[in-house]
């Protein structure tokens, strides 16, 4: 399913400061029939993930992607590399234990070690240091106890705790009450690595189709058990089949459709600052909030402060972006009011329930994986590695993530919307309101 925002223009990037430098030759559409071991549904970052693991293991692959490589939250986000899960270990050890718990925060450390092994090859430069920001005390007594459990109990002593003071003289904003600096965490500009992964599948013998949207999976046994992957103009016969659609999955697959939901989210870019405004994050950190709609931002290499906010449940953006993003921006940064915001755009990724993402199999000879809830640039590559070990026949790592529960949506694919919008709007207003 082809899912296209007001502003996307079938076939090009969206006006992105990402994109803003060249988006490079496109790749040519599938047509006509074709074999392949494994397809992939998707080229982010679990789809090309994907394909390159698998690649290096002799198989044949072909990757299929509707619009262009990155085109989707690849290219879009914020481009922060998160430590651990998308819930902490503590929430992770109440549900499930402390061996389980340990078992995904070191899945979760593989994949920071991935993406910045994925972008060393490429030449994309890793910055490091994400601060987490917090608005209330409980929030900070939290961060300072998470700093010593991890220490203690995961061997992992990077997270420095900030009080009020030094927390400010980090950001160059007085808005929070504290929070803590991981010195293990990074940020990096997310389309460069896309398109570096891309490359790197393809020179591991991998075949990307851009243009190639996918309009019906057949997972019946065909001619020697194999399913059918159609597109409008082919088709490609194939052992295994792994879908890496994330937000964009439609109705491929009603199964996951109706455990991850698609919402947008929104992200402008300043002119660069130059020598203003020094105090603005001096040491190029990313940093992220606990806000229940989440505002993140980073300083980029030519002191660009790229800076996100605000969410929609829907497949239509706003027609101003930078209005959305603006008062989120200025509520951190009252001294940028007067400064040109140069790029504005949109992206869609997509949630789960319980924010952990939805690992699954679909059909026998199908695996799935997506509803990376905003901690995708480190899981999603991650990801990919995993469907390729379990399409090998090691599936073990795969199965422990998919171990994690997730639930429904209240009234499945169709009712999901509709109450989704009412929790965000409650819990946009306990933001509002501090709480």
């Amino acid at each position: 399913m082809n899912l296209l925002h007001l502003n996307d223009r079938p076939g090009e990037y969206p006006p992105s400061l990402y994109a803003g430098d060249g988006t490079g030759s496109a790749l040519d559409p599938l047509r006509g029939d074709a074999r392949a071991d494994v397809v992939v549904v998707g080229a982010g970052y679990t789809g090309l993930s994907a394909a390159l693991h698998l690649a290096r293991r002799g198989l044949s692959v072909t990757v299929l992607e509707a619009q262009r490589v990155g085109f989707g939250a690849s290219g879009r986000n914020g481009g922060q590399i998160g430590s651990g899960q998308r819930q902490e270990v503590d929430w992770l050890e109440a549900r499930m234990g402390r061996d389980t718990a340990r078992r995904l925060w070191d899945l979760a450390e593989e994949a920071k070690a991935l993406v910045r092994d994925l972008a060393q090859a490429g030449g994309v430069p890793v910055r490091d240091g994400i601060a987490h920001a917090c608005r209330t005390t409980p929030e900070i007594d939290h961060a300072r106890h998470m700093a010593d459990h991890l220490a203690r109990h995961y061997d992992y002593d990077r997270v420095q705790p900030l009080d009020r003071d030094a927390l400010a003289r980090a950001l160059g904003s007085d808005a929070y009450a504290g929070g803590d600096l991981d010195h293990g965490a990074g940020h990096l500009d997310p389309l460069a690595l896309v398109r570096t992964m891309a490359a790197q599948a393809q020179a591991a013998g991998a075949t990307i189709h851009e243009a190639s949207e996918v309009t019906g999976i057949d997972h019946a046994p065909h001619a020697g058990g194999r399913s059918q992957v159609r597109t409008a103009h082919g088709r490609v016969s194939a052992d295994h089949v792994i879908l890496a659609c994330n937000g964009y999955l439609g109705d491929l697959d009603r199964h996951v459709a109706a455990r991850v939901m698609p919402i947008n989210n929104y992200i402008v870019a300043t002119e660069p600052l130059g020598d203003r405004f020094p105090d603005i994050l001096p040491d190029r950190i990313g940093v992220a909030d606990t806000k229940f709609v989440v505002n993140y931002w980073r300083m980029d290499d030519r002191r660009r402060l790229v800076f996100g906010g605000g969410e929609t449940v829907t497949y239509r953006f706003p027609r101003d972006i930078m209005g959305v993003v603006r008062p989120h921006l200025l509520s951190v940064y009252p001294q940028l009011r007067d400064v040109t915001l140069t790029h504005a755009w949109g992206g869609t990724l997509a949630i789960t329930m319980n924010r952990m993402p939805c690992f699954a199999r679909p059909a026998p000879n199908c695996l799935s994986a997506s509803g990376f809830s905003g901690h995708g640039v480190a899981m999603a590559t991650l990801a990919g590695r995993l469907m390729a070990e379990a399409v090998a026949g090691q599936a073990e790592r795969f199965d422990v993530m998919a171990s994690v529960p997730t639930r429904p949506f209240p009234g499945g694919a169709m009712l999901r919307g509709p109450l989704l919008v009412a929790g965000m709007a409650w819990f946009g207003l306990r933001d509002r309101l501090g709480f």
